[in-house]
C-alpha cells in the first residue's frame, strides 16, 4: 500500500499505541497536519507553547506507562522542545519528540527557521533520527517506539524534511525490531545474586533505597515481596515514592537533601544498602565521598553506566528489577532484623518535630498539601519545583506507583501546568492535582488555554508566597540574608484563570482550607487556588549542599554560612 509521508507517520504512531499527541503547528509540518483528519483514532492536543507540549507528553508518560508523543515544528520549535526532552532524560520517562524540518534540498542552507535539531537534540535523548526517506519511515518510528520504552526508558527524537511528509513509499510495517548492539537486560547474573544474598543474610542493618526504576519496571509488587523477606526498612528516592505504599510498616520515606532525619541518618548507619533502580545521584546520597563509608552496597540497575559512577559497589547486578528482585528473595534467608527496624523507628519518634506541620495561624503549605492529600487520596499530585514540591514529597501521603510526577533530575520549574495537563489526558475521569509555585506556574501558565479547550479538570494549588522560595531560602542560611532578585511581584491569579474561563478561588486563612480544595474538587473542569502562604518559611530537615546525609540539619540554629 502506497501512502504519503504524512500517512505513513500517523499510521506508524497508531500501529504503536499512540492515541494522544501533544502538538503545534508550523510550516514544515502543515502536510502531516493536513493528514490528521483522516486518522481521527489519534487526538491532537494543540498546546500554546512547545515547551508545554513536550512536559504534557512526559506527563502522559508517567501518568499512564505508556508513551507520551509531541510534536513541533522546525527551528524554534524544535529548539522549544529542548527543555522538555533534557527533563524527561534526565528522569528517563519513555517519549517520543517528533520534530519537521526543512526541505532536504535546503537543509545546511540556513533557509528560514532551519535549526540543526538532531544536532541540537543529539545529547539529550536516548537516540535520535533524521529519516531523509518515506521508505525509511515505518522501519525508524518502530524501531523508535521500541528503543524509547525497553531497557532503561527514555526519549527519542525523530526528525522529518517537509518534502519527506510529501514523498510516497509503500507503507510495510515491521514484524519485529532487531538492533545490532542493543541488548535489553532481563535477569541478573546468577552467581552476582548469590554473591548479593550472602551479604544480606550477614547483614545486622539492611537498608533498601527504592528508586524510579521500581515504577518505571513495575516491579513495586516485587521489591515488597523482597523487604518483607528480609525484614528492613525501605527507603525512596523522590522519584520511587509510591514505589512502597506510605503505609506500610516497612516503609520509611524519602532520604536525601530535604528527606526525614530517620531516612538519611539510617542510610548513613546501614552495614548493608541495597539500591534498587535509582541512580545515586548527589540530592539523595549527598557528598559521594563521605556516604556512609563502612557500608557494603548493593547496587541493581538496569543501565550498567550507573554503576560505580557516583558510589562504589560491592555487588552490581545489570538488569531489571522486576526479574532480579525474585531472583534476591528466592536467594535471601528471611531476615530477622527487628531490633534494626526499631532503631529506625525510636529516630523517628525522636524527630518528629522537624516534618511537622506548622501549628500557628499563619497559612503553610505543609497544612495545604496535607490537606489536599487526606480529602484527595486517591489523586494524582504533579508538582513543579522548588519548597512546594519538596514539601509535597514530605507530607502527602502516596500509596501506589504513578501517583507523585515531578521533575526529579532537571529540576525544571514550569513542569507543573503542562505535566499535569498530560496527566489528565492519560487518566480521564481520575483527578489530578498540580501543586505549583508560583514562580513556576507563571513559566508556563499558557497551557491554561489548553486545559479549557480540552476540557481537562485539573485542580491547580498555587503556593502563593511572592518569592522564588527555594532561592529565598538559600539566601537565607547561606548568603547572610542577601535576598537578590527572588522576591517577585504577582498578578491576580483569580482575576487570570477567570479571564482564561476558569473557576478561579483565593484563600487567605487557614480555616478557609478545606472549603476551597472540596470546592475545586466538586468542579466538573479545571480550578485554580490562589493560596496566600507565609512569605518565610523554610523546608527542613535540610543536607546542605556538598555535606553529607549523615550531617543533616534540622533546625536554623545548626546552619553555618
Amino acid at each position: 500500500m502506497r501512502l504519503s509521508g504524512a500517512d505513513i507517520v500517523l499510521e506508524c504512531l497508531k500501529r504503536i499505541g499512540v492515541d494522544t499527541l501533544f502538538g503545534y503547528p508550523g510550516g514544515v509540518v502543515l502536510p502531516l497536519y493536513d493528514r490528521m483528519p483522516a486518522h481521527p483514532e489519534i487526538h491532537h492536543v494543540l498546546v500554546r507553547h512547545e515547551q508545554g507540549g513536550g512536559h504534557a507528553a512526559d506527563g502522559y508518560a508517567r501518568a499512564s506507562g505508556r508513551l507520551g508523543v509531541a510534536l513541533a515544528t522546525s527551528g524554534p520549535g524544535a529548539t522549544n522542545l529542548v527543555t522538555a526532552i533534557q527533563n524527561a532524560m534526565m528522569d528517563s520517562v519513555p517519549t517520543l519528540f517528533i520534530t519537521g524540518n526543512v526541505a532536504r534540498e535546503l537543509l545546511g542552507k540556513d533557509g528560514f527557521q532551519e535549526a540543526d535539531a538532531t544536532g541540537i537534540i543529539m545529547p539529550a535523548v536516548k537516540h535520535n533520527y533524521l529519516v531523509m526517506r518515506a521508505d525509511d519511515l515505518a522501519y525508524t518510528f518502530a524501531e523508535a517506539a521500541h528503543i524509547a520504552q525497553t531497557g532503561r526508558p527514555g526519549p527519542v527524537h525523530i526528525d522529518i524534511p517537509k518534502d519527506v511528509f510529501l514523498e510516497e513509499a509503500e507503507f510495510t510495517w515491521p514484524e519485529e525490531v532487531s538492533i545490532r548492539g542493543y541488548d535489553v537486560p532481563g535477569a541478573g547474573d546468577d552467581e552476582l545474586v548469590r554473591d548479593a544474598a550472602a551479604i544480606i543474610d550477614d547483614a545486622e542493618r539492611p537498608l533498601i533505597i527504592a528508586g524510579h526504576g521500581i515504577i518505571l519496571g513495575r516491579a513495586w509488587d516485587e521489591l515488597v515481596a523482597f523487604a518483607e523477606k528480609i525484614g528492613t526498612p525501605v527507603l525512596n528516592t523522590l522519584l520511587g515514592l509510591g514505589s512502597i505504599p506510605a503505609d506500610h510498616a516497612l516503609s520509611y520515606g524519602m532520604l536525601g537533601m530535604h528527606g526525614s532525619y530517620e531516612a538519611n541518618i539510617a542510610a548513613s548507619t546501614a552495614d548493608v544498602v541495597i539500591a534498587l533502580g535509582n541512580r545515586m545521584d548527589d540530592r539523595a546520597m549527598g557528598r559521594f565521598a563521605d556516604f556512609n563509608r563502612e557500608a557494603k552496597v548493593i547496587h541493581v540497575d538496569i543501565d550498567a553506566s550507573e554503576h560505580n559512577k557516583n558510589i562504589p559497589a560491592t555487588v552490581a547486578i545489570v538488569g531489571d528489577v522486576k526479574q532480579v528482585l525474585p531472583q534476591l528473595t528466592a536467594a535471601v534467608q528471611t531476615g530477622a532484623h527487628a531490633e534494626w527496624v526499631r532503631e529506625v523507628d525510636t529516630l523517628r519518634d525522636e524527630h518528629t518535630d522537624s516534618m511537622a506541620v506548622p501549628s500557628g495561624p499563619e497559612l503553610s503549605v505543609q497544612h495545604i498539601v496535607t490537606r489536599i492529600s487526606e480529602l484527595s487520596p486517591e489523586a494524582t499530585v504533579v508538582t513543579g519545583v522548588g519548597q512546594h514540591q519538596m514539601w509535597a514529597a514530605q507530607q502527602m501521603t502516596f500509596t501506589r506507583p504513578h501517583q507523585l510526577i515531578t521533575s526529579g533530575g532537571l529540576g525544571t520549574m514550569g513542569f507543573e501546568v503542562p505535566a499535569a495537563m498530560g496527566a489528565q489526558a492519560a487518566l480521564p475521569g481520575q483527578r489530578v492535582w498540580s501543586i505549583c509555585g508560583d514562580g513556576g506556574f507563571q513559566m508556563t501558565l499558557h497551557e491554561l488555554a489548553t486545559l479549557l479547550d480540552e476540557q481537562l479538570p485539573v485542580k491547580m494549588a498555587i503556593m502563593n508566597n511572592g518569592f522564588l522560595g527555594m532561592v529565598r531560602q538559600w539566601q537565607e542560611l547561606f548568603y547572610a540574608d542577601n535576598y537578590v532578585s527572588v522576591s517577585m511581584s504577582q498578578p491576580d491569579f483569580v482575576k487570570l484563570a477567570e479571564a482564561y474561563g476558569i473557576k478561579g478561588l483565593r484563600v487567605t486563612d487557614i480555616e478557609s482550607v478545606d472549603a476551597a480544595i472540596k470546592e475545586a474538587n466538586d468542579h466538573p473542569g479545571p480550578v485554580l487556588v490562589d493560596f496566600q502562604v507565609e512569605a518565610e518559611g523554610n523546608v527542613w530537615p535540610m543536607v546542605p549542599a556538598g555535606a553529607s546525609l549523615a550531617e543533616t540539619i534540622e533546625t536554623p540554629d545548626e546552619v553555618t554560612a
